[in-house]
């Protein structure tokens, strides 16, 4: 669970993007590392982000990471029968503009995965498609850093077309950033 200063959608996407951050700062295995070995580095990374004083990179530079990485599979990492999997289901249906918009359709929302990963996880949201692999208990601790960095970024902009960025949240958890996949599909 988020910390509650977490109140809008734009609050808990800053807030994941900030513990991905801190993965990588203190070299954690996973975000649960992250959480209980700096904190409060957590908390003051997703307040500038929140408060616009520090700004995340563009997705070009997690495209860039996908071109240098490993042709394999971001979710069980083999090298056989690979796919382009969107990250956000590519049949969003927010608004007419999903079906053109070049961050829903386009190389940012791409990343490898093998056949038998891409049927399972079908039009399911990130965060939904862990808790269904690895169970609920801190599931959204363990995607891997480039690919829940490219949903994060795809999701803002998903949420901003949509309107939703804003809206407030009363008991937090990240499957909310996945209910505009999950009620506009």
């Amino acid at each position: 669970m988020p910390d509650k200063e977490v109140k809008t959608i734009r609050d808990l996407i800053f807030y994941q993007y900030a513990k991905i951050i801190a993965r990588s700062a203190f070299k954690c295995d996973d975000g649960l590392q992250a959480k209980k070995s700096s904190y409060g580095f957590i908390k003051t990374k997703f307040r500038e982000l929140r408060d616009n004083k520090e700004k995340w990179s563009d997705i070009l530079r997690e495209d860039m990471q996908f071109v240098e990485s490993d042709k394999k599979c971001i979710f069980c990492q083999t090298t056989e029968n690979l796919t382009k999997e969107h990250i956000v289901p590519k049949t969003l249906k927010v608004n007419e503009r999903c079906k053109t918009c070049d961050h829903l359709q386009g190389v940012h929302n791409i990343i490898w995965s093998c056949k038998s990963c891409n049927s399972a996880k079908g039009q399911k949201g990130l965060y939904t498609y862990f808790k269904q692999l690895h169970g609920p208990d801190h599931f959204s601790d363990f995607i891997p850093p480039l690919l829940e960095k490219k949903y994060l970024k795809t999701m803002y902009l998903c949420h901003q077309c949509a309107g939703t960025l804003e809206k407030e949240i009363t008991y937090i958890s990240v499957k909310d950033i996945d209910t505009l996949i999950e009620n506009n599909l």
